[in-house]
Parts: C-alpha cells; sequence; structure tokens
C-alpha cells in the first residue's frame, strides 16, 4: 500500500501541474494520503445503512420504484438510486411515508460520454426534483485519450449543484494508471465520493476499491458497486474500504444475514 501511495502522490504532483491546482489543494491531497481509514464493524445494521438499494434497468416501472422505497424504508438502507425521471416519485413517496432514505440519482450514466453543458443541465434538474446525491460518470473516452484537462473541465460542469456529489470511474475499464488519474480528477473537481463502476459496463472488485480508497482517505467517500449480490461480497468491499455499496440484491442480503 506505501509503494502505491507514493505512486498516487507522485501523480498527484503532475497532474496538479496539468490541471492547474492550487498549492493548498494539492497540500490537502498529499495529507489526506497519509491517513489512515478505520474500517467500521460490520454489523447487519451498518451494512444496511452502507447501501444504495438500486433500480436503474430501462425497464423499470414506477411499480418497481415504489417497490425498492418501501424496502429501503423498511430495511434502513442509505438511499435509493433511480434514474432521474423517477426522482419526483420518490421525493413524493419519502415525503408521504415521513421515511429517512436519501434520494441518488445518476448522471450522464452509464456511458459518461455527454458534454459540459449536458452534464450540467441533467445535474441541476436532478437536484430541482429532489435529488440528495448525485452518481455522475466521468468522461472514461477523455481518460483513455489522455485528454485530462477537458475530462476535469467537463466533470467540474456537473459538480456545481450543492448536492452530495459520487464519481464513478468505471475502474474494471481502466489501467492503474488510468484509474490514479481518474480518482485524482474526481478529487480535484470536488467529488465528496470515489465510486468503482456504472454495474452496466463493469463491476467492483476487492483491489479497486482498495486503490480508491487509498486515494480518499479520511476525506472523501468510497462506493462499491455491481456484482454484489451477496452479503460475503458486500463484507469483503467494506473491508477493502468501501463506505458505501451499489446494490440491487439488497433485501436478499438482508434476509440471508
Amino acid at each position: 500500500m506505501n509503494t502505491l501511495k507514493e505512486k498516487i502522490a507522485k501523480r498527484s504532483e503532475e497532474l496538479a501541474a496539468i490541471l492547474g491546482i492550487s498549492p493548498e489543494e494539492i497540500t490537502k491531497t498529499q495529507e489526506n494520503l497519509n491517513t489512515e481509514y478505520k474500517i467500521p464493524e460490520i454489523t447487519k445494521e451498518t451494512a444496511a445503512n452502507a447501501i444504495d438499494h438500486t433500480i436503474l434497468s430501462f425497464n423499470a416501472t414506477e411499480s418497481d420504484v415504489l417497490r425498492i422505497c418501501r424496502e429501503a424504508a423498511y430495511f434502513g438502507f442509505k438511499a435509493v438510486c433511480i434514474n432521474p425521471v423517477w426522482i419526483k416519485t420518490a421525493a413524493d413517496f419519502r415525503k408521504k411515508e415521513n421515511a429517512g432514505f436519501r434520494i441518488a440519482t445518476v448522471i450522464d450514466f452509464p456511458l459518461g460520454a455527454s458534454s459540459a453543458a449536458a452534464k450540467e443541465a441533467e445535474s441541476r434538474q436532478a437536484v430541482i426534483d429532489g435529488a440528495d446525491e448525485i452518481d455522475v460518470v466521468i468522461n472514461i473516452g477523455f481518460i483513455k485519450s489522455g485528454l485530462l484537462t477537458k475530462c476535469f473541465e467537463i466533470l467540474k460542469s456537473a459538480l456545481k449543484t450543492k448536492v452530495y456529489v459520487k464519481v464513478i470511474l468505471e475502474t474494471s475499464a481502466l489501467s492503474e494508471e488510468e484509474k490514479i488519474d481518474a480518482a485524482l480528477i474526481a478529487v480535484f473537481a470536488g467529488a465528496d465520493m470515489l465510486k468503482t463502476s456504472t454495474g452496466v459496463n463493469g463491476k467492483a472488485t476487492v483491489e479497486d476499491v482498495r486503490l480508491l480508497r487509498a486515494v480518499a482517505g479520511n476525506r472523501l467517500g468510497v462506493k462499491a458497486a455491481g456484482g454484489i449480490r451477496d452479503k460475503e461480497t458486500l463484507i469483503a468491499m467494506m473491508q477493502a474500504g468501501a463506505d458505501r455499496i451499489g446494490c440491487s440484491s439488497s433485501v436478499s442480503i438482508m434476509e440471508n444475514w
């Protein structure tokens, strides 16, 4: 891990110079790399409170969305994660039932190939409709093309809202160097949380969660998403450093805990 952190520290200086990041931000990033993340005790209750109960299928119906809202309220899940068109539905349910879950939605999902204007407009509308959190896909093609400044500028456009922002990096599609660049770009752009995957084009791995936690330190959160379908996998992700879990098998995991 120390070697990985040294690599991240060196790259953070190089990338900061490319992106024009202030010395103060570089110092904060460097200091954060030296912190040690403390893994919480993982119980059924703490696991439930880490879950973003998710339904992002293209054919999800209103009844599907209302079902996951009821399940989130019953099991004590942290949030529901839904497509933008259903934000108002979830918000109305939460208000009516006085439920405690947060409402998360996805931006530029699942491709991460939209323009700055599109990302910004989608983010702003999500907040107007009632989203508490947005999970925005980074422009992956720009990362792989080495167009890091363009990637940074577009991502910043989606982070102008005042809600909690998770940046989806699609780590399964990236080399280690690209993962580090993507994660650092998200940090410099102002992300609150680093997220592994969409779950559509890739899945979370324990190794990728460890890498993201190394970048995140204690300053940012880490969300593992994609392919988490049982208790054992969920626990492994949390032990690796994930403090949020994106999952559509949440109810099954809780019922079989």
